[in-house]
């Protein structure tokens, strides 16, 4: 609200503030806040200060009440660093007023359909918001993101390398990599990391993955690490490739600006994001972890079924879709249908329960699955299903659900662990 206001009274305020050496912006479909306080973990390990948007509020408003909000009465910026979340739509307005030293673009998935349309539309949105002066940062594993280098910038890359959970075929239900996104002849994959991220070339131009900067060498989610340019090992507080991802975006904004490999992973070893991503809770006498999951977008249900399915323990999976979104009402559920729901095959997941206002939608998805409907307890009503799981069974609980439902289930624990 403040940046709302000062923008209707002053709407090129931003433009005169002096900014200070380092403004690092980062966009992208999923991980934008969980890369951005990562970014922000490492720099002030290393001494700098920071001001970030810690609450998410990524729009032009948003961005603007954190660069007033941190600046003296005569226009100068008093950190060391503006690091800035930016919505991947409403970048190319925020970027009118000034240009971020660093530009990181995080990935590119199938995400809000009634705003975003598919991909390729937004990753012409992204376009718009480059300037020339940006240093990018980009996914060389997303063919999308990586179509963003250009001639007129200096790009820097980050990736993973091949490795023991690499897949030769697309595991998704839809291929959003089946085509260049430069000249549209057909990609061909020599491995994926999952859906349409890996490693490609394709079969019209010369368009291909550019071999990273920054890459994670070696990963193993058995033993808890990855490790960057076969030398610096992480411990991962979060066993999932995403967030290996989101770990390897900040480690090279950070080593491209000079910051010590040391003092990185030492920022980095064991990091558990804050954001509110993940969640642990005690509900009766059972253990449970929230995974948000975002409506709308089946690549972060994918990640956190993976995750779950890929504990190898016996648990519950709470499934929970009440109200699609907090910016806007639609009861458009297709994306349901983008989720590897199939995975819940899985013997460890011994039962499944669903609510809230969509559950029949989530069980009619579940059916084609071939889900077994004996294991998938179904109430509508949010309460009496949260009563069922607080009384039945002894295994942890996962629930799935969005920001827009996550305090209809957390309400109602007792403790967290």
């Amino acid at each position: 609200m403040p940046g709302k206001i000062a923008l209707k009274f002053y709407p090129d305020v931003l433009s005169k503030i002096e900014l200070p050496k380092y403004v690092i912006a980062v966009t992208g479909s999923n991980g934008k806040t969980s890369t951005v306080e990562m970014i922000h973990q490492v720099f002030e390990k290393a001494g700098f200060s920071v001001a970030y948007n810690f609450e998410g509020s990524n729009q032009i408003d948003g961005v603007a009440t954190l660069i007033l909000s941190n600046c003296s009465n005569d226009g100068i910026f008093n950190k060391d660093v503006l690091l800035i979340e930016t919505d991947e739509r409403y970048a190319q307005y925020t970027f009118k007023q000034f240009v971020p030293t660093h530009y990181v673009v995080t990935n590119l998935y199938r995400d809000q359909m009634t705003r975003n349309g598919n991909p390729e539309f937004v990753l012409n949105e992204i376009r718009k918001s480059i300037n020339k002066k940006s240093t990018l940062i980009l996914n060389s594993d997303d063919p999308l993101i990586s179509s963003l280098d250009s001639n007129d910038n200096l790009s820097y890359y980050f990736g993973i390398n091949d490795n023991q959970y690499t897949k030769e075929e697309n595991d998704f239900i839809y291929d959003d990599g089946a085509y260049c996104p430069r000249c549209k002849s057909k990609l061909v994959y020599d491995y994926r990391q999952f859906g349409h991220v890996g490693k490609y070339h394709c079969t019209g131009c010369k368009f291909k993955r550019t071999n990273p900067d920054c890459y994670v060498s070696d990963i193993d989610f058995d033993k808890g690490y990855m490790t960057i340019n076969k030398k610096y090992d992480i411990e991962l507080a979060f066993n999932s490739i995403y967030n290996a991802y989101n770990v390897v975006a900040a480690f090279a904004v950070a080593n491209l600006v000079g910051i010590k490999p040391e003092i990185i992973v030492e920022a980095l070893n064991n990091y558990l994001v804050k954001n509110g991503r993940v969640k642990n809770f005690k509900l009766g006498a059972r253990r449970g972890t929230l995974l948000i999951s975002k409506h709308e977008n089946s690549v972060s249900y994918n990640k956190n079924i993976d995750y779950v399915v890929g504990q190898k323990q016996d648990c519950t999976v709470f499934l929970m879709v009440d109200a699609i979104s907090r910016k806007y009402f639609t009861s458009e559920t297709s994306w349901l249908w983008d989720i590897n729901f199939e995975q819940l095959n899985s013997k460890n997941v011994t039962e499944i329960v669903v609510t809230g206002l969509y559950s029949s939608d989530i069980v009619t998805r579940l059916q084609y699955a071939n889900i077994d409907l004996n294991k998938v307890y179904i109430n509508k009503n949010i309460d009496e299903a949260v009563e069922y799981v607080k009384e039945s069974g002894r295994n942890n609980i996962y629930v799935l659900t969005c920001f827009s439902d996550e305090k209809k289930f957390m309400n109602k624990v007792n403790a967290s662990w």
